[in-house]
């Protein structure tokens, strides 16, 4: 079969995305590739295509058994014989896998990288003909990636093991320089083909939110999304349990997920968020991977991520259906603390002299995190900068680049927020926190302030004719220009930096640039339930296809975007078809979703169409 056709008939696509086609080439013919594209572009098309093409079956690496779950869902539903090989496998299945696997039953197997080692799945590889290896996921490679998994150093020995070597394809959405470097020679790629197509995402509106009380911004944005489903992301597995229980009672139906959870809990929670049951996962970084939810409006990180590749590559599961959605990040000083501290953990297994590397390394890389935290530039840019490509100066579409700005000289506040720091160093050495501070400097007569002796100092008050917000912001400033820092992780306390005497003692004025107004709304800042393509006046149409979709899933015990994503379904509302072949037209309807589904949806479309006569 020719690939076009295949294109067509198994994905329901005319034509290639940008790479995709260099990169289905170059593996047809026999070549190394390394792909980096960002989620969402189609990776998986790149592998998945050649593998029905070629003779044999194709190994696809992948770190997640969620993942792996999914893809084979996927490609079961558009008529390709796969299957995944990994520990949730009972021992008969397990074997039934193999057995078939030897019979030529499959075109694509699923292995976790840790299986690749164990003398049966050696047997196995050594009795088909593998016709490539795909690496997904590929950054777990390197060490400097921001997933580093040690199982996957072993893949390239494994590949040299095979009696014939196949073309191995490896395949991330983030990548620097140096990670790409590692992933060509820790996979010991061979002249491999490399194309990047760019790491921007026109649909995700980015944007860095400073609130005063994170969980009352948090339960306002969701009152305000209430038909949407999206991620929030939290540092700690004590954060995901207080944020989970705040929305839980608030009335949001909410799924928890973090390492610390029983394995049981977190695959029902995670089937729960991926089958639309609950519409908010909040969650660690353990969650997310290779997850392909393609229905995701927004993903919050309630704390500032250590890293720029790790808050892009879970900033960037939502809009994967590339209809709008949004990125906010809220950002508050003690994020960097916290950030610091999780670096800095002793880590098992590593020699001193690569600890110190690493450790040099994340710390850089954290720089950059906190300066886009920081930037009253492009967000867009900031992040394109990172990873090497060429941007605009403004991209429009971004928090900074939709807001005006202000600087106000903030010296005099400065200054008596920096000597009250000072004076109550003096007076306890342990120091004392951001609260009990700014409490010194307003004039409370809370009990603990006149037990501590505060409302004897010098500064006390000294800020008594400001509110308590605009004091918060002060010293949030601070913190973030490096003229005090918290120290201490379960109770920090505020001390002054070395940077502090310039503005106490040598004149060093302080200037606080901050938002004059909210960013404006836009279409990307304000994603509806309607895609764009879709008319308001066309909405009960999409929502009574929404709604078959759903008893497909139902039927068929499948997450609702295997059966049809919400562009394939805003696709088919704009077309209204009205026999087979113009359903065929449809972006993502292939011949054998066509042959399952078709007959309903054009029934229910001729009935639509009958009710609401144009």
């Amino acid at each position: 079969m020719e690939k076009l056709a295949a294109l067509k008939q198994y994905f329901g696509h005319d034509s290639f995305r940008p790479g995709q086609e260099e990169l289905v080439d170059a593996l047809l013919a026999g070549r190394d590739v390394l792909g980096v594209m960002p989620t969402g572009a189609g990776k998986s098309m790149c592998y998945q295509l050649p593998a029905l093409l070629l003779p044999g079956v194709a190994l696809v690496v992948s770190p997640l058994i969620s993942l792996m779950k999914d893809q084979v869902a996927a490609l079961e539903q558009a008529g390709i014989p796969a299957a995944f090989i990994n520990s949730s496998l009972t021992a008969e299945q397990y074997r039934e896998v193999f057995r078939r696997a030897r019979a030529g039953a499959y075109k694509i197997l699923y292995v976790a990288p840790e299986r690749l080692v164990t003398e049966g799945f050696l047997r196995l590889s050594a009795s088909v003909d593998i016709s490539l290896a795909a690496v997904d996921e590929a950054h777990c490679v390197s060490q400097w990636g921001q997933d580093f998994r040690p199982s996957y150093l072993g893949i390239a020995q494994f590949v040299s093991g095979l009696p014939r070597r196949p073309p191995v394809g490896a395949f991330t959405a983030t990548a620097t320089g140096a990670v790409r470097e590692d992933i060509r020679r820790l996979l010991r790629l061979e002249d491999p083909l490399c194309v990047t197509t760019g790491f921007d995402r026109p649909n995700l509106f980015f944007d860095v939110v400073r609130p005063q009380c994170k969980a009352a911004w948090l339960a306002d944005y969701l009152r305000s999304r209430r038909d949407q489903s999206g991620v929030v992301y939290c540092a700690t597995r004590k954060t995901v349990e207080a944020v989970c229980g705040d929305l839980r009672a608030q009335g949001v139906a909410a799924a928890r997920y973090h390492a610390g959870l029983e394995d049981e809990e977190r695959r029902q929670n995670q089937e729960d968020f991926v089958y639309d049951r609950a519409r908010v996962m909040v969650a660690t970084n353990a969650f997310g991977m290779g997850i392909d939810k393609s229905n995701v409006s927004f993903v919050v990180h309630y704390n500032m991520p250590k890293n720029l590749e790790s808050y892009y590559q879970e900033a960037g599961r939502a809009g994967r259906d590339g209809a709008p959605a949004e990125c906010i990040l809220l950002f508050s000083p003690g994020d960097v603390q916290t950030a610091k501290y999780l670096i800095s953990a002793p880590q098992g297994g590593e020699e001193q002299e690569t600890r110190r590397e690493v450790l040099r390394r994340d710390m850089e890389r954290l720089e950059q995190m906190v300066g886009y935290c920081k930037t009253d530039g492009c967000l867009r840019g900031w992040l394109l900068d990172y990873f090497g490509e060429a941007r605009a100066a403004q991209c429009g579409s971004c928090g900074n680049c939709r807001s005006a700005f202000v600087e106000r000289d903030i010296t005099i506040p400065a200054q008596k927020i920096l000597s009250a720091v000072a004076r109550v160093e003096k007076k306890y050495r342990s120091g004392l926190g951001l609260t009990a501070i700014i409490q010194l400097l307003r004039g409370s007569r809370n009990r603990r302030v006149l037990q501590l002796g505060l409302d004897k100092l010098p500064t006390y008050g000294a800020l008594a004719d400001t509110d308590q917000r605009t004091v918060r912001s002060y010293v949030d400033h601070l913190l973030s220009e490096g003229f005090l820092e918290l120290v201490g992780e379960e109770y920090p306390v505020l001390r002054l930096t070395s940077r502090a005497g310039a503005v106490l003692f040598h004149g060093r004025t302080v200037s606080l640039r901050e938002r004059a107004q909210a960013p404006e709304p836009t279409r990307s800042s304000r994603r509806t339930s309607v895609p764009p393509s879709v008319p308001p006046e066309d909405a009960t149409l999409l929502a009574a296809l929404k709604g078959l979709r759903a008893q497909f899933a139902q039927e068929e015990d499948v997450p609702a975007y295997i059966v049809f994503s919400n562009a394939a379904l805003a696709d088919m509302a704009a077309r209204r078809p009205r026999d087979m072949g113009e359903f065929l037209q449809v972006s993502g309807v292939g011949y054998v979703k066509a042959a399952r589904y078709g007959e309903r949806f054009l029934a229910l479309i001729a009935a639509w169409q009958e009710a609401n006569p144009s």
